[in-house]
């Protein structure tokens, strides 16, 4: 499923592969506070989390989950091969003044981090290719506890419904939690499944360029080429205008899953 997305947005996009760092340029979006007390995930993951625990973040992004979770344990392994989120980590944990993170600059199949008892992948494993054994390698990471969170559909399903006027096909799906089941069914690891509240937060658009901006780029656009004049044109047909924004309609806060174990024993 990975290989059939990613291969139909390298033939259908305007836009040059991206950069290398895919993250570049978009790590504001991914910056908390590490003291916020309004995050029903965190809070959620915190009761996992006792003070003398010692935990992995598995794709750890700008620490927008290692960061406060490091506030209520012992210590938190920050893993994150992007060179862009890796530097907003550090800067976030600089200026918060956390000083029980670190930070391994590498993919996790490649990470070389020691075991600790929590084990934590939020929001990752929608493009892992070798998905036996980037989970497997999490299992063995893990003393205590593995933690994985996902929404149930891909991240970007809201949008799917514009490929077909946009680019003539249906979007193909990237795996999510039905797939992530599945294959945890057939790796014979026993999990606890919790769907969380439902966040408020939707996508939202301030004015209709904004919508067009955004959209563009989860099309793969370039500004002004023949499909992003086509988007331009059918927008309306897919926007909503409520509470002073535009939404697409339909919307509704994802499905947050919370997928969790206890760890096979370690010899």
């Amino acid at each position: 499923m990975v290989e059939a997305e990613h291969a139909q947005t390298d033939r259908l996009r305007d836009q040059a592969p991206p950069h290398q760092d895919h993250w570049q340029g978009m790590t504001i979006s991914f910056k908390s506070d590490p003291h916020r007390s309004d995050d029903t995930l965190l809070d959620r993951l915190a009761l996992e989390i006792q003070p003398r625990h010692t935990v992995i973040d598995v794709g750890a992004g700008a620490g927008r989950l290692a960061l406060p979770l490091a506030l209520r344990c012992l210590s938190v392994a920050a893993v994150e091969p992007s060179p862009s989120m890796a530097q907003a980590f550090l800067e976030e944990a600089d200026a918060h003044s956390i000083s029980n993170v670190s930070l391994v600059k590498a993919k996790w199949e490649e990470a070389r981090v020691e075991p600790a008892d929590v084990v934590l992948c939020s929001h990752v494993l929608y493009t892992v290719l070798d998905i036996d054994a980037f989970i497997r390698k999490m299992d063995a990471h893990a003393r205590e506890r593995v933690l994985i969170v996902m929404f149930w559909d891909p991240p970007q399903q809201r949008v799917y419904p514009l490929w077909p006027r946009v680019h003539g096909e249906e979007r193909l799906w990237l795996p999510a939690v039905p797939q992530l089941l599945e294959v945890l069914q057939e790796m014979g690891i026993e999990t606890e499944v919790e769907e969380l509240p439902p966040s408020s937060k939707i996508n939202e658009y301030d004015t209709l360029d904004a919508a067009w901006r955004q959209l563009r780029e989860r099309l793969f656009l370039e500004e002004n080429s023949t499909k992003d004049r086509l988007l331009k044109q059918v927008l309306g047909e897919f926007l909503e205008e409520r509470q002073g924004g535009y939404f697409l309609k339909d919307s509704s806060p994802m499905r947050t899953i919370l997928v969790s174990w206890m760890p096979s024993p370690k010899e």
